[in-house]
Formats: structure tokens, sequence, C-alpha cells
């Protein structure tokens, strides 16, 4: 199942996506909040009607960095030896269709392309065999990056965490297997990145396992799982896409800040 988030005439709610063809998407309206059982209302609304939110409002983004042995190797970096985890505040969270803001102490912007795990209970010390259990489903992410910044700047929460660096959408898909997705990304059409899930060095279990063993993940806490090689420059004016296969596509034009 799709699950958007998304406002009309000033009300925010939830609602299952329906339907193949993109002009004739509808939101089924759910009562409540999707994380437990829920019910459709049967009210439904076009999704063009719309406006789509980041699907979850998230306590927080734990990231991963170089998960991908040729995002690794194409920035210089050996595969660590354990996840490189950091994070992305509330305040950089965008939705699908909203502005990615070229931040003014920045000369490099970068696109990442990354499969985003969705949390859907609380949870601690997770083991291997419960994962699934804890996860609610997963969306487009682009961890977008000052990459100048990141170089010199040891700690990465400013290379990493402005505001805008965090495009989640366009919903969450409750069910797929993240084991082999393709995960593409396209600058104004041509085609940047493109790798599949199944050649991240720590699979979506090892990083559920990994994070909980430290820290108590909420509802609609968003885990970024890394990105394939082929990172790039964005612009202003640039129209930047990721795609994961199964899930759908988060789209996000760059605007000057301010």
């Amino acid at each position: 199942m799709r699950i958007a988030r998304f406002s009309i005439d000033g009300n925010v709610a939830f609602g299952a996506v329906e339907g193949d063809s993109p002009d004739s998407l509808v939101l089924d309206i759910i009562k409540g909040i999707p994380y437990t059982d829920f019910e459709l209302s049967g009210t439904k609304v076009p999704l063009k009607k719309v406006r789509l939110l980041p699907p979850v409002l998230p306590n927080k983004v734990v990231a991963i960095g170089r998960n991908y042995a040729e995002h690794a190797a194409e920035m210089g970096n050996e595969v660590p030896d354990v996840p490189v985890a950091f994070f992305k505040p509330t305040t950089s969270v965008i939705g699908a269709g909203d502005s990615i803001e070229y931040p003014s102490f920045s000369e490099e912007l970068h696109h990442e392309a990354e499969l985003a795990v969705v949390i859907g209970r609380m949870c601690r010390e997770v083991p291997r065999e419960r994962v699934k259990d804890v996860i609610f489903g997963y969306t487009c992410a682009n961890d977008v990056t000052a990459r100048d910044v990141q170089r010199r700047e040891s700690q990465w929460a400013r290379a990493k965490g402005f505001d805008t660096s965090c495009p989640l959408g366009p919903w969450v898909e409750t069910d797929v297997d993240p084991g082999d997705l393709a995960i593409q990304a396209t600058v104004n059409g041509e085609q940047r990145q493109l790798g599949r899930t199944s050649d991240m060095v720590r699979s979506v279990e090892d990083l559920v396992v990994h994070i909980t063993e430290a820290m108590t993940l909420l509802p609609g806490d968003v885990i970024l799982t890394g990105t394939p090689a082929g990172v790039g420059p964005l612009h202003v004016g640039d129209e930047v896409a990721v795609t994961i296969e199964g899930i759908g596509t988060l789209t996000n034009k760059v605007i000057k800040r301010g």
C-alpha cells in the first residue's frame, strides 16, 4: 500500500494512494494515523487536487554514509569497518515538489539518491529476526550535501543538515522488498546515478540492528541507507528526481535561498 501525507483546503491528512495512471491517482483518506491499525474512510480525493507533504514528520533522521563501495571509492574513501552514522534535523525535511534552497555558505551542492526506511513502532535493541516488524515502509530520499563544506568541516552537521537538505517522498510504500531495487537520480532529465539496493555494503536489517543498539527509534523516524555512485553537482534552476523501483519518484527543484 502507498500511503501519502497531504494537505487540502488547509487540512492535513494521510491517505492510501489508489490507481496506476499518474493522471487518475486518488487518495482514500485514512481515519487517524497509519502507524497502527487504521481504517479507510471511503472519502476519496484526486491526487492532483492536493499538495503532497513529506510522507512522515520524523523525530529524527539517521543517515548512513559510505554504504555503497563504488560511492566510497569515488569520494576517495575506503568502506568503513562499521557504519558511518550522522543526523539530519527535522528542519531539513521537505516533500515532493518542494524547493531545495541552495545554501549561501556553499558553492558545491550535490545530490545523493537514497532508499529511506520509515519506522512504524517504537523500538530499541531490535534483533535481526524482528527488524521487519518495526518497519512501516520505504520511501525515496535525497541526501542533499554541501560537498565543499563537508570537506572542510570534520562534523557534517552543516554540510548535510541545512534547511531543505532532506527531501522525502512522494509517499511511503508498505509492501516492497528492499533487497534488490533499482535506484536512480536524474538532473533535468539526464541520468546521474543508477544502482541497486543489493549493492549496499550493509543491508536494511544490518542498519536497524546497528542503530537501535544505541538509540530508541520512534514511529515516523527515518533511516537513510546510503547512496550509489554517480553523485554530482546541483545548480539553481535544476530539477532533480530520485526514482526507486516499486516506490515512485521524488522530484524537487533547486532555488536560490532567500
